[in-house]
Formats: C-alpha cells, structure tokens, sequence
C-alpha cells in the first residue's frame, strides 16, 4: 500500500511528492525545494522515517517542479525519470529561474525517460504512466488503480486547470488531456495536483468550470 507525503516547497508553493510503502523503498516526485532549509525538510522527513529513496520522476520540468533535482539526484544517486518531451524543459529551467530572479544551480547528466504504457514499481505496488500535455509538452501523470489516486501534476487543480500561456502549452490539447485520460478513471480517484490542495476525478467533472 502506497503512503502519499506532500511537502510544499519554493516561492511558487509548489507540491512534493513522497510516495513510499512497507518495503522502505521511496520514491520523489518533482522535487522543488528551493532553500537548503527545504533541502533539510525532506531529507530529515525520509531519514525519520527510515526511507530509501529509488526513484526520482517529474510530472513536468518546469522550474518550480526542478528546483531541487540536481540536490536529490546527486545525495540520493539517481538518474531522473521525465518524458523525453520535457528534456529541453529540464535543461533550460535555470535560464528560466534566471529571469524570475530565482537563480539555481540546474542538474546536469543523463536522464531515463518514460511514457505512457510504462509502470513505475515500488516493490509490489505499481503506478501507470499517463501522457496529458498541454500545461507542458511532454507533462504525464503517475495513476495508482489499486490505491485510487494520480499524481496530476500541473494538469488539474481543484476548480481550475494548468496554464498553458508558457512555451510548448496548448489549452486545447490540456483540456483534451483531462477528458481523454484523467475523466475515464473512477470518479472516487484522488488527484494530487502541483499546487494546491487534492480533489477527485468526480468533484472536477461536476464542478470544473473550465470543463463543462
């Protein structure tokens, strides 16, 4: 059984997934922290809890959801996972972060890239990749059946969706992303967005403004 932690990290708010389960194993997810007191926040979160980081994935590589990669990949020792549609995002968020007056030291080196079909496994329990871009080129999601949730990204919020006003967006395939991948699934699953508190598939298919 997967246990979800969030940690909001970065002048954006930005949400920081932990998935972890009984093995021990952990996996992070779009890691923003930003300060090197958030840097501590999550590693002294893992150490209490006695986890063993394995994977380092990213709904998307913008630089809110990055500001942290080179910091877990380097002290945890992983290559990360994205889509390969988000490697010129990744490798350019520090240019971007320049411009906002949010310098960062950006990671460098190889990359794993997923899509969708793909699973992702921590130990016995294992999440499905969905592809939804739109807010992002190559933005996917990570959906537990068993457990009923997705990690959304910045696809769907609750009462709102991603914007799509940034390099590579497109409000008509985002919205054709929610319908066609994230609406299909059981109205009871959890989305864990970006930013933000969760919601699920059924509140956002009755009350989302933007898609009804």
């Amino acid at each position: 059984m997967i246990k979800v932690d969030v940690f909001t990290f970065n002048p954006f708010q930005e949400n920081t997934y932990v998935l972890s389960n009984e093995t021990g194993e952990a996996i992070i997810i779009d890691p923003g922290c930003y300060f090197s007191a958030e840097w501590d926040e999550l590693k002294n979160a893992l150490e209490a809890n006695n986890l063993r980081v394995t994977q380092l994935l990213f709904t998307h590589c913008h630089l809110d959801h990055v500001f942290g990669s080179k910091w877990v990949a380097q002290h945890y020792q992983l290559v990360p996972g994205l889509h390969k549609e988000e490697e010129i995002i990744m490798t350019t968020a520090s240019e971007v972060g320049a411009r906002y007056g949010l310098t960062f030291d950006n990671y460098t080196g190889p990359f794993r890239f997923i899509q969708e079909g793909d699973t992702v496994t921590l130990g016995e329990d294992t999440l499905s990749v969905l592809f939804t871009p739109g807010h992002s080129p190559g933005s996917i999601c990570f959906y537990d059946a068993q457990e009923g949730f997705v990690i959304g990204g910045d696809v769907l919020f609750k009462d709102s969706v991603g914007r799509t006003d940034l390099p590579g967006g497109s409000h008509e395939q985002l919205l054709s992303s929610i319908r066609t991948k994230l609406f299909p699934l059981p109205d009871n699953t959890i989305v864990y967005p970006g930013h933000g508190g969760p919601t699920t598939i059924g509140y956002e298919k009755k009350n989302n403004p933007f898609l009804s």
